[in-house]
């Protein structure tokens, strides 16, 4: 799972990238034009902060990478720049290291790698660049600040529900509260939290030009959650997964640099509040519109009024389906179904309450058999009977409405269809020509033009 678009690896290895360390290095080839100061600056694919007091916290373990966009005066197109970079400690200038990118394409991003051992976990740094085009070199940029963090919060969020406990069988209805704690770390800014074992991934896209998109994490509130304080707690208010039964929530905290704890989970059961499915009028038949009246679980209702149901269907002719009825005022609803799966169907009904509570499945089902009836005087269905060139009728008779044919074939041969009569059987007749065991199958077709399940008929023709 990522948040938003996967992220795109731009940087190619050192050596590729002809970089360089020290300030004497010259792009690799000059270009026209006067070269002007880059923009677009990034850290680690987060916005450059030119404000010493506010720098952007990174991780940089294996070197941090800074990018900005080179620029000359020429406006024809793709020329051919460098780029250098600078580093060093928040008020100490004269420990500076420098970068150097020898090949870069003005207009786009050109990422380099400022070396991990230049960068202790826990300082400030300033870091700023320049475009190189020939002997000449642009204005510096306005510094960039980060704080180097390299270590990971020191302990496990802490996670507990006042409305949920864990040792016990809960009502469901209304939202989880969760209290997250920091556990203690004092750096943690924020929690991420997920249903599933799985934890969100914090990516950043990568735009025109290789411009990085970088977005707040804590602006999606689905899986994330700023604490209310540096180190201090977080409260959520979540509505589970549809369903009832064991429920847990996993959860880790965040620093500023989005490094992550150790995570830690909460545990907790929810007793079912499915909604009842129930057929209204008489029995329900294949091929027949059945109504079903839709009914809220009472405590779930008394809780947050049930506003609508999902009403999924399955084995229909159309496949699994689903729609969306609305629930009156009271929470009941009623909706209209057509029972036309070749063996039975099922409905399976969730609800949903104003408060956003989605409950588990209420169920109903039905098996019927549509096979045809058949029947035989001569030829007795799994006796013995007839002979050879002694003719015998076989009747074939509905066990659903709306039968208006039958398809039949004795022993494999050629199938024939013959249409159905006023009472939607039909009577077929057939001789043998050799003795011994034999077969008949048949299958009926609807009105609406549903061929149903065959039937095979054994029977042994006398010798």
């Amino acid at each position: 799972m990522s948040l938003g678009a996967r992220v795109r690896t731009v940087l190619a290895s050192v050596g590729g990238l002809g970089l360089a360390l020290g300030g004497a290095v010259a792009p690799a080839s000059a270009a026209g034009g006067v070269p002007t100061t880059p923009t677009q600056l990034f850290n680690a694919y987060r916005h450059c902060s030119t404000d010493a007091d506010r720098p952007t916290y990174v991780w940089a373990g294996s070197g941090l990478v800074v990018e900005g966009i080179p620029a000359t005066t020429d406006a024809s197109g793709w020329t051919s720049v460098g780029m250098r970079y600078q580093v060093w400690p928040a008020g100490h200038p004269e420990q500076t290291t420098t970068v150097t990118r020898t090949s870069a394409t003005a207009g786009f991003e050109s990422p380099a790698t400022l070396p991990a051992e230049a960068l202790a976990d826990g300082q400030t740094y300033a870091w700023q660049a320049q475009t190189l085009a020939g002997d000449a070199a642009s204005d510096w940029s306005a510094p960039c600040y980060v704080t180097v963090d390299n270590t990971r919060p020191a302990n496990a969020p802490t996670v507990s529900s006042p409305n949920y406990p864990p040792d016990t069988w809960n009502e469901g209805g209304e939202p989880v509260r969760f209290t997250l704690g920091a556990g203690g770390a004092g750096d943690v800014e924020g929690y991420e939290f997920s249903w599933r074992q799985d934890l969100p991934v914090i990516g950043t896209t990568i735009g025109d030009h290789g411009i990085p998109e970088p977005t707040d994490p804590y602006a999606d509130t689905r899986w994330f959650m700023r604490a209310d304080s540096l180190g201090g707690p977080a409260t959520l208010d979540l509505v589970p997964p549809g369903g009832s039964g064991p429920m847990t929530l996993t959860v880790r905290s965040l620093d500023r640099a989005y490094n992550p704890s150790a995570t830690a989970s909460y545990s907790f059961r929810v007793r079912s509040t499915a909604p009842t499915v129930t057929p209204v009028g008489p029995a329900p038949e294949f091929g027949r519109a059945v109504t079903f009246k839709l009914r809220p679980d009472t405590a779930l209702q008394a809780k947050s009024p049930v506003v609508g149901y999902s009403v999924r269907t399955l084995g229909g002719q159309a496949g699994e389906r689903t729609v969306e009825v609305p629930a009156e005022a009271d929470g009941t609803a009623e909706t209209e179904l057509t029972l036309d799966g070749l063996y039975g169907q099922q409905v399976e009904v969730t609800s949903r309450s104003a408060n956003g509570w989605v409950s588990d499945a209420g169920r109903w089902s039905i098996t019927y058999d549509t096979t045809p009836t058949v029947g035989s005087e001569t030829y007795p269905e799994n006796g013995t009977g007839g002979g050879v060139g002694v003719p015998g009728t076989f009747t074939f008779s509905p066990k659903v409405k709306d039968v208006v044919s039958y398809t039949y074939s004795f022993n494999g041969g050629d199938e024939v269809t013959v249409d159905a009569g006023a009472h939607h059987g039909a009577t077929v007749a057939w001789t043998p020509d050799t003795a011994g065991w034999s077969y008949l199958t048949v299958r009926a077709t609807t009105g609406s033009g549903i061929e149903l399940p065959s039937y095979d008929y054994y029977f042994t023709v006398a010798g």
